[in-house]
């Protein structure tokens, strides 16, 4: 595989770059994959299935057909606009067709100056980094740091995720719980009913993060029948029975539950969940 002899080099050769975007852009993204020793779309994937230039792209506010620039399945999707364009406008067009392209973890929008890289993990605010020529060209740090960022997204997007604090964490979870309450009580639940109810599923997401419950059993669940409420609703009063419950023979499936004691479990009454409410729990359950 031929080598970019260095970030500076790259630098250089793109600042005197002056072609339009349609013909550079491929040739600036396989510059960057010299640079980073990462394959490019035709040497990594010849049949253009789950790595190519051009990925044919579903446009979700229209319906129309449009084309991604570069799209790597499971790492990123990137936009490529002429010299000193809007790249607003880029990554708002990668946000239209980011479903059809499975929605990956990473939205990258670059001119042959600046790249913006937008994380789009689920669950998390979106985080932008940015990286340009000056960046690639001062060396130490911050040449390093800027080749950390691009071989993320090339080829470990996880190390982009961003890491949520404990307050943004459970910001994120009240927001969801708050909207729970108001879908419960606009189905003529009694309020005090529905926040005792809540407040046991948010325990229980709770301790199973501590591991006071087996190790992700309601969040399981949850995913088991995302698409059966009703069938959610049964196990979810078994759960809380097992946790009310001083007998010692507390076994939901194969997995023991301790008796809860304290009046938050007195019984195993529940509330009947939508789908649309259950998805909501089920966004709840992926925060740590």
């Amino acid at each position: 595989m031929p080598l970019m002899p260095s970030a500076a080099d790259f630098a250089a050769k793109w600042r005197e770059n002056a072609k339009r975007e349609s013909a550079s852009s491929q040739e600036h993204f396989i510059d960057l994959c010299r640079l980073l020793s990462v394959p490019t779309p035709a040497e990594a994937d010849p049949s253009g299935e789950s790595y190519t230039f051009e990925a044919g792209a579903e446009r979700l506010s229209t319906g129309g057909q449009g084309w991604a620039d570069v799209w790597k399945r499971g790492h990123f999707g990137w936009e490529y606009k002429g010299d000193r364009a809007d790249l607003a406008a880029a990554y708002r067009q990668l946000l239209d067709y980011r479903e059809d392209l499975e929605n990956p973890p990473t939205l990258v929008v670059s001119d042959m100056d600046r790249i913006e890289v937008h994380t789009n993990f689920t669950n998390t605010r979106p985080r932008v980094h940015e990286i340009t020529l000056d960046d690639l060209a001062a060396g130490g740090e911050r040449t390093a740091e800027a080749l950390r960022i691009l071989r993320a997204v090339m080829v470990e997007s996880e190390d982009l995720r961003p890491r949520q604090t404990p307050d943004e964490v459970t910001q994120a979870a009240a927001s969801r719980f708050a909207d729970l309450a108001r879908s419960m009580q606009d189905r003529e639940n009694e309020p005090e009913i529905v926040a005792h109810f809540l407040n046991r599923v948010l325990f229980c997401l709770f301790v199973e993060d501590v591991r006071l419950l087996p190790d992700n059993l309601v969040t399981e669940f949850i995913a088991s029948r995302s698409n059966d409420p009703e069938a959610f609703t049964r196990g979810l009063c078994e759960v809380f029975h097992k946790m009310s419950d001083r007998e010692p023979d507390g076994y939901f499936g194969n997995l023991q539950i301790d008796w809860f004691n304290g009046g938050l479990f007195n019984d195993d009454s529940t509330l009947d969940f939508t789908r649309d409410e259950l998805r909501t729990v089920a966004e709840a359950s992926k925060l740590d």
